[in-house]
């Protein structure tokens, strides 16, 4: 199958897999991410974008880190700011929510270290990895908006306008470490490590 026949098939494999994830009751919500990272992985390799592991730079990681604590930091302040002002209607119920999905009491704390480990891997393969990476020689930096927003559109299957903003900033801030911090090593620390800070460590409400 020729490369651009692949990529069709492998984003609408990808698509296809989260309107799945975003549609599923909540308790099969940890099998469904399974499933729709499993294919952003898939799709990743069949289109050669894995590439051959390497060690990660220390450039990369500190860039990570660093990604990964500023974006912590602007959740702390939206939380904030959701408190106070409930824009669109939205509460710290909307949060609490979505942190549910995950970090329910019925999900032992080794799984839910582990889909995010598959959340980390899946989105920086396929998103950063294929679609940013493809759309960088034309776009340039403009690339990490408009996959952020790609992103934030199939989360709209969800109907939480909060997990939609909230995956543009992320998607954005993972895009822009991915440009300028080392490639996928850098957005994948920041995107591990902001997941384990805001839905184990510490929940921003």
């Amino acid at each position: 199958m020729a490369l651009a026949s692949r990529l069709v098939v492998g984003t609408a494999a990808v698509v296809l897999s989260m309107a799945v994830l975003f549609t599923v009751p909540p308790g099969y919500f940890v099998a469904a991410t399974f499933l729709a990272t499993g294919c952003m992985v898939a799709s990743a390799y069949s289109l050669g974008a894995l590439g051959t592991s390497r060690k990660a730079s220390a450039r990369a990681v500190a860039a990570g880190l660093l990604s990964a604590l500023l974006l912590y930091l602007i959740f702390v302040a939206g939380a904030a700011g959701i408190s106070a002002f409930h824009p669109f209607g939205m509460t710290a119920a909307d949060e609490a929510s979505i942190y549910a999905l995950i970090t329910s009491s019925s999900t032992p704390s080794y799984l839910q270290v582990a889909v995010l480990l598959s959340d980390a891997a899946g989105f920086e393969s396929f998103f950063r990895g294929v679609l940013q990476q493809k759309l960088t020689p034309r776009f340039g930096t403009a690339s990490a908006f408009v996959v952020a927003l790609f992103d934030a559109g199939i989360h709209a299957i969800s109907l939480n306008p909060l997990w939609v903003g909230a995956t543009f900033v992320t998607d954005l801030a993972w895009g822009l470490t991915f440009r300028y911090g080392g490639g996928k090593q850098a957005s994948f620390v920041s995107h591990l490590i902001w997941d384990i800070a805001i839905f184990i460590v510490r929940p921003v409400t």
